[in-house]
């Protein structure tokens, strides 16, 4: 179902192929916690090129690879890699196209995503494409939701902090709205999300509320998802400074919200979760980076084939 196709954004997923990748999911999950030495892509060579800093989705991903016995080539930085010599993204993606079988790219210009799969006849993955999309962080968030809540339906979600420059929230929003969940939407004037992403998903039948009432949302909510204000996104330092406190997440404020509200957080965090919380029952978000890894092996395996 998915071979051969490239994972660009949330909004291209049929509900029957999400169930497809959380359930590849779920099997790579017991290979791995089994101790199987696991072979699906062996002979296989995966490039991760990564053009801007990243921890946990570059080192799943890198450990996805070797997990299912492939190889892995990597591009660690722009400043590695010949895009410091003027090279275009375009005759970048079609050199490494000739030596791997998938390529994984996280860039950050937003749209370089399509830029590279309209030059790659392998498989390409968008591991973030600056303010735009970060797919594979959402299908981990649904997979982690599917664990933590039992269901992905029927749940109200709130989230908060940077939703007009964070590719995370835009990309779960769409599979969101595609669970039918409500979400409420959290963030100071100048930090909304995008009125082009709200607009498409309320056209998708999604009910959406939009506030900057916290403490009111949390109270309804049985998911929130806390996002960092990304100082790197702001050309205004002043404006950053001005900004990035303005939602912490703390025990108090959980200690009010409704009962058996599940935290979730792409990481990494600044200050907008404090450390007293992260022994709350459902504070999820260090399980939810875990899970990346399992999301990962599937979608590795699914495009190129070798489930």
């Amino acid at each position: 179902m998915l071979k051969g196709k490239d994972i660009i954004n949330t909004a291209q997923f049929s509900l029957q192929e999400l169930d497809l990748i959380m359930n590849t999911a779920v099997s790579f999950e017991k290979r791995v916690k089994d101790g199987e030495v696991i072979k699906n892509m062996e002979g296989q060579v995966v490039a991760a090129l990564f053009f801007e800093p990243s921890t946990r989705t570059r080192l799943s991903f890198e450990t996805a690879a070797n997990r299912l016995g492939a190889r892995v080539i990597t591009v660690a930085s722009a400043a590695s890699s010949s895009a410091a010599k003027g090279e275009s993204l375009a005759d970048s993606i079609r050199t490494v196209d000739g030596y791997v079988d998938v390529i994984v790219m996280r860039h950050p210009m937003k749209g370089s995503a399509q830029i590279a799969a309209d030059n790659a006849v392998h498989p390409f993955i968008n591991a973030g494409d600056g303010s735009g999309q970060h797919p594979t962080q959402a299908l981990l968030d649904i997979y982690t939701i599917r664990k933590e809540k039992g269901t992905l339906s029927g749940h109200t979600v709130t989230f908060v902090g940077d939703l007009k420059y964070g590719r995370t929230v835009h990309s779960l929003g769409y599979l969101m709205a595609l669970y039918g969940n409500k979400m409420i939407f959290v963030s100071p004037k100048a930090l909304r999300m995008p009125e082009e992403i709200t607009a498409d998903l309320r056209s998708r039948g999604a009910e959406i509320e939009e506030t900057d009432d916290l403490k009111k949302a949390l109270s309804v909510s049985d998911i929130v998802y806390v996002t960092r204000i990304q100082k790197e996104r702001f050309e205004n330092p002043v404006e950053y400074e001005k900004l990035k406190g303005l939602y912490i997440i703390n025990r108090a404020l959980i200690d009010q919200a409704k009962k058996g509200i599940t935290i979730l957080h792409p990481l990494p965090r600044v200050d907008e979760i404090s450390t007293d919380v992260d022994d709350y029952e459902g504070a999820a978000y260090f399980r939810q980076a875990h899970n990346g890894l399992y999301v990962r092996m599937a979608l590795l395996a699914l495009v190129t084939g070798r489930v």
